[in-house]
């Protein structure tokens, strides 16, 4: 297959660059059997603006006799898509417009099939399409605003920082990826590389205390910077960082400062501030008194770089009233750069005046401690405390929160402390009361100081056993037996520590004591042979005694139990009597017992009337479900006096008086109450008429809603033996009324009839 590219759109006549004849064609010869060198390479120019598909390439077999019968056939990367074929001609053409930058090169192969037989005529050939690269891109940066520092009096040409710029375009093809830098803003004070972009200082001298900040714009342009490239620009924000060229000087050279005599040692009396131009530690400063001072110190303020005069030791308004002294400030970090013919130090002079105050006594010494022995009588002397006072005459007393026992007392003129009980080491060790001395004169001046009182120790306490021993000797055992070791405490505590000596009855047939020597010692049997039917139980007192003065000794009991053992030692079985408890239950065990199956009860019961509580139905199951829920009750109260309901159905008809009579003051049994027989059609008519004539109105009312719903009416009809009660419709008068007839009614309308009968015009005449 041959190769033919549109020349055009090749950096030259490419055929001819390779030495091919005219009927080669301007291509790359590939060595296959009966042909020659071919060329298997196109270039494509990219972003094509044409109208028509931008024209490729040609193929063409050696075996195609232009008699329709080959068949070209393209596939590989975008054939079909973005590389079409023309099958006869072998014309290849791009079908959409190409980016280099999203790919620079696409590789096909090529088939030369048959028609006829659609087999292959030529074997697959593999080719590339290049895309040729045009200045399409302009530089850019990989960020908008970059940031740098350089320090403040660099030299010239100092670098400060170095930015770069990207170009999508082809680096090895022309110019179009070669960039040049240059600085839009920013001059004079630096410059830019053209070729690599590190942007330079430019001016000597630059002060960060005259101007910190600088906004430098850099442009890169493609093309060499010719006319007609592609530029891109970003902006570099460059800080001078500090140095330490300026020193410390005092705005002032002369302070002075005010202090009261009450003023504690290592208080704060004044400040004193230096000012340096430079930041961080270029500007950190030391300040110091000239030669020292007795009673004052000066310290650096490590945060506002100040310094603090404070005192260094008490100050006496009537013993020396002023003080002057010189201080000096100095930089604690130097740059030897700028050492050279400046002085980075300044002094100024300090003024102080002591004021006088009315201070609180202040104690000898704080805080005390005194020792006393705990067999002190009550009433013995412990110690003294004092307190002095310039200004006048001072009083002392204890403050009792601390001394809440009242153990102790003082003396309120000298200060002597006494006992005023006797005092006990095993009980407190250390006492800890406050002191308080009080100006007499003025009692708001008052100061307290804190006595350690400790208690030394006194041979007062016995040794005893240092725990309950449970000891036991088997019936078997044998003479020299070791059952039990035994050790001791004291609560006291001698200087040469504890040496306790033990020591039973000699005359003691059964045991025998063997003293260690170590504040121990061993309890033996002396014979064998013993027996739990003859004594289950033996009580072996041992006397303990010390070795301080003056000598202190107990006699404790040591508890021996007689059991059943087997060959090896081990405990069987003792005398139950004997035994520390019982194996059933205990009284607390069977009250706690009790007591559950009492608040279990409880809840059963409970329970259980919660059930049958619930099994009562109430008198309306549902609130939802009216028609279930409707109840007539056809009775009306007779009065106060009444006490039993009458049926308003005597008042309608007294021929339809039914016998079953509903009670208001009592709940209905039944859910649907007894429904009485319809009156008859006669005596019921205009009751029914009344109904019928609600409901036409009601099924003809286009507002009605689409469910049914119940309507209760008052229309008591006019079969009524008694006629209507209401006033309504009534052209008498109340006046004109006769109410006599009431009082044929009986019991019930008793109360009634009093109140219309008395009403009457002719009972009023």
């Amino acid at each position: 297959i041959t190769f033919s590219a549109a020349l055009p759109f090749l950096p030259g006549n490419i055929g001819q660059a390779l030495g091919l004849s005219d009927g080669e064609g301007a291509g790359r010869i590939l060595h296959r059997s009966k042909r020659g060198w071919m060329w298997n390479q196109f270039f494509l120019m990219e972003e094509y603006t044409g109208t028509d598909h931008q024209y490729v390439g040609k193929l063409h077999s050696n075996m195609d006799k232009d008699d329709g019968n080959v068949k070209y056939v393209l596939t590989g990367e975008g054939a079909g898509n973005l590389f079409i074929i023309d099958e006869k001609s072998g014309d290849i053409h791009a079908t959409k417009r190409l980016d280099r930058e999203e790919k620079a090169m696409y590789t096909l192969h090529a088939k030369v099939i048959d028609r006829r037989t659609n087999r292959e005529m030529e074997a697959d050939t593999e080719f590339n399409i290049k895309i040729h690269d045009i200045n399409d891109n302009e530089p850019k940066f990989a960020k908008e605003i970059f940031f740098a520092s350089v320090p403040e009096m660099s030299e010239v040409g100092t670098s400060v920082a170095t930015v770069t710029a990207n170009d999508a375009d082809d680096q090895t093809y022309g110019n179009s990826a070669r960039l040049v830098y240059s600085i839009l803003q920013g001059q004079p004070y630096f410059s830019v590389d053209s070729e690599n972009g590190t942007i330079k200082t430019a001016l000597p001298g630059m002060d960060r205390e005259v101007k910190e900040n600088y906004q430098v714009v850099i442009q890169a342009k493609d093309m060499a910077g010719q006319m007609g490239g592609l530029s891109g620009t970003t902006t570099v924000s460059i800080t001078l960082s500090d140095v330490n060229d300026s020193p410390p000087r005092f705005a002032n050279h002369s302070f002075r400062v005010t202090a009261v005599e009450s003023t504690e040692v290592g208080g704060a009396i004044g400040r004193i501030k230096a000012d340096d131009p430079d930041i961080g530690r270029n500007a950190e400063m030391d300040y110091s008194i000239v030669g020292g001072h007795d009673m004052f110190n000066i310290i650096t303020d490590q945060t506002t770089q100040e310094g603090v005069l404070v005192v260094r030791k008490g100050l006496d308004y009537e013993e020396k009233r002023d003080y002057e002294f010189r201080v000096e400030v100095r930089n604690t970090y130097l740059d030897a750069r700028f050492v050279h013919g400046l002085q980075f130090k300044d002094f100024a002079t300090v003024r102080v005046t002591v004021e006088d105050v009315d201070e609180p006594p202040v104690f000898t010494r704080n805080p005390y401690v005194i020792e006393v022995h705990e067999d002190t009588a009550a009433g013995s002397f412990v110690g003294v405390v004092s307190a002095r006072d310039p200004d006048a005459e001072s009083k002392y007393s204890i403050d009792r929160h601390t001394d809440l026992e009242r153990l102790f007392n003082i003396d309120s003129v000298n200060g002597s402390i006494t006992t005023l009980k006797a005092l006990d080491r095993e009980m407190s060790r250390w006492h800890n009361i406050s002191v308080v001395a009080t100006e007499i004169n003025n009692p708001r001046q008052t100061t307290r100081v804190p006595v350690f009182i400790k208690v030394l120790d006194v041979n007062d306490n016995a040794p005893e056993f240092a725990m309950s021993y449970d000891t036991f000797v088997c019936e078997n055992v044998k003479a020299g037996q070791l059952i039990q070791t035994i050790s001791a405490v004291d609560t006291d505590e001698p200087l040469v520590g504890h040496k306790f000596v033990f020591s039973i009855a000699p005359a003691n047939p059964n045991f025998t004591i063997v003293d260690r020597e170590d504040n121990t010692a061993n309890i033996l049997t002396r014979r064998g042979g013993f027996r739990r039917r003859e004594m289950s139980m033996y009580f072996l007192p041992v006397v303990i005694s010390d070795n301080d003065y003056p000598i202190q000794s107990s006699t404790s009991t040591l508890i021996v139990r007689v059991c059943a053992c087997d060959s090896r030692g081990n405990m069987q079985t003792c005398n139950p009597e004997v035994l520390p408890f019982s194996d059933g239950l205990t009284t607390g065990a069977l009250v706690a017992i009790l007591l559950c199956v009492v608040i279990l009860l409880m809840i059963v019961v409970l329970f259980a009337a919660l059930r049958r509580q619930r099994k009562k139905e109430p008198l309306i199951i549902s609130k939802e479900d009216v028609r279930d829920n409707v109840v007539s009750y056809n009775d009306e109260g007779g009065g106060e006096e009444d006490t039993q309901a009458f049926d308003i159905g005597t008042l309608r008809h007294p021929e339809a008086m039914d016998a079953n009579k509903m009670r208001r003051d009592i709940i209905p049994e039944m859910l649907f109450p007894y429904r009485r027989s319809s009156p008859t059609k006669d005596h019921n008519g205009d009751v029914r008429d009344f109904i019928n004539g609600r409901l036409q109105d009601n099924d003809s009312d286009p507002t009605a809603p689409p469910y049914d719903s119940l309507a209760t009416y008052a229309y008591e009809g006019s079969g009524s033996l008694a006629e209507s009660l209401s006033s309504l419709e009534s052209g008498a008068t109340e006046g004109d009324q006769d109410y006599d007839y009431l009082t044929g009614w009986g019991p019930p309308f008793k109360k009634l009839a009093e109140m219309y009968v008395a009403k009457s015009p002719d009972r009023e005449t």
